[in-house]
């Protein structure tokens, strides 16, 4: 009976994050929008493009 009620808590814990995560993308879209910055890879580019290559 234990594991059941672990099960529920952890699975509640599970929706309550992702609902969370949901909401902040929701707010951080919603900002892009507004700042008419909605294109993240034209954003991330430079940053690219400018950062040294890692040799592997």
């Amino acid at each position: 009976m234990t594991r059941t009620k672990n099960r529920n808590r952890t699975s509640v814990w599970v929706a309550i994050g992702a609902i969370f995560l949901i909401i902040l993308l929701i707010i951080w879209l919603t900002f892009a929008d507004l700042t008419g910055d909605t294109d993240v890879a034209a954003f991330l580019a430079p940053y690219i493009v400018n950062s040294p290559a890692v040799a592997g």
